[in-house]
């Protein structure tokens, strides 16, 4: 019998399987705005036979984008653009989701396929801020420390483009608190080396996605999940842990969050990472046990029977998966042929299968 395959109920959400659409940048948008390529991309995955599709990180503000073509959600103009997508994507079955992030330090780069490095104003670039005033490598900008009174705003930020998310039919929030954006550079202490209720103790460096994760239950359904993605470990003692990654999971879950989306890294340049084939299910294993919540695993997950594998044993309760989605947009339909499963498949692919 395939885990896999059963269905998972969270809160109001029933999703089809326990396979997800991890959350991946496209850097295809028009001033923050989803366009046929987002519809393409996301619909393609949804009829793929996926449960739960992430929408790439999306910006509470424009200075929080990773790359000028990053999706948004700070105004109401980039609502129905995305309200498109997620009418397809239930259409097919899947829970439409999306990712609420901030790139703090590492915010304004091009695209990879431009070169992925830091643009000059001249180039696009922008002024970007962080918990404290140090640069991620010598080549970005240093980043302007950010005041009591300016965490607050993008705390507010949150909540709001949580409703607009609302508004666009969005059934699914997680919160980008990993590699290296604005939220880890927070809880990590090689990012966040300030002396005020945001700084140097556990309890003030976990502030701020405490808060967070505040202003968007204050706003989101009740009925709907709350998810967030941790990089459950730095891989370097000096950096967050695992085991703080549990203590934070235990706090978020008298919070209303209620899934764990377990990656790691993207702190600080040069840390060795043990990149490996399911590298990251420990993390999540050690998570969902740690703090009694709901996790997700990913990374380098490409075999269905790893990942059924990886249910079955009660390592974590999804699979999300990245790259394996881009090579094989129907990779969940062949999975569940493999694995002898019913197969949630369009009928009008009926005669693939």
């Amino acid at each position: 019998m395939s885990h896999l395959f059963e269905p998972l109920t969270i809160r109001g959400i029933t999703l089809r399987n326990r396979l997800g659409v991890s959350p991946m940048c496209m850097y295809s948008a028009d001033d923050g705005c989803a366009n046929d390529w987002h519809l393409v991309h996301y619909g393609a995955r949804a009829a793929g036979g996926a449960a739960l599709v992430i929408v790439e990180a999306t910006a509470v503000e424009a200075r929080g984008r990773i790359s000028p073509y990053d999706v948004g959600l700070w105004h109401d103009g980039q609502i129905e653009p995305l309200a498109r997508v997620t009418r397809f994507m239930r259409s097919q079955g899947a829970v439409a989701g999306i990712q609420l992030a901030h790139a703090g330090r590492k915010a304004g780069t091009a695209r990879p396929w431009d070169g992925g490095k830091p643009l000059s104003d001249e180039q696009g670039g922008w002024d970007v801020v962080a918990p404290s005033a140090l640069a991620f490598t010598d080549d970005y900008r240093t980043p302007h420390e950010l005041s009591v009174v300016e965490i607050a705003e993008i705390v507010a930020q949150f909540g709001a483009a949580a409703q607009r998310a609302d508004a666009a039919g969005f059934q699914w929030i997680e919160i980008h608190a990993a590699h290296g954006y604005l939220l880890h550079e927070f809880l990590s202490p090689i990012s966040n080396q300030r002396t005020d209720a945001y700084g140097g103790s556990f309890d003030n460096r976990v502030r701020i996605v405490i808060e967070v994760a505040r202003a968007i239950r204050r706003v989101w359904s009740d009925d709907k999940p709350l998810g967030i993605r941790f990089s459950a470990t730095d891989w370097t003692p000096e950096g967050w842990t695992i085991e703080d990654s549990v203590d934070l999971a235990k706090r978020l879950k008298g919070e209303g969050v209620d899934l764990v989306d377990c990656s790691s890294g993207g702190i600080a340049a040069g840390i060795k990472i043990p990149v490996g084939s399911g590298y990251q299910v420990p993390l999540a294993e050690q998570v969902r046990h740690g703090a009694g919540i709901a996790t997700a695993a990913v990374g380098l997950i490409t075999d269905s029977s790893h990942a059924d594998e990886i249910i079955s044993n009660g390592r974590a309760d999804m699979v999300f998966l990245a790259r394996e989605l881009l090579r094989d947009p129907q990779w969940v339909l062949r999975a569940a042929q493999r694995l002898h499963q019913p197969i949630p498949c369009p009928p009008q692919y009926h005669r693939a299968y």
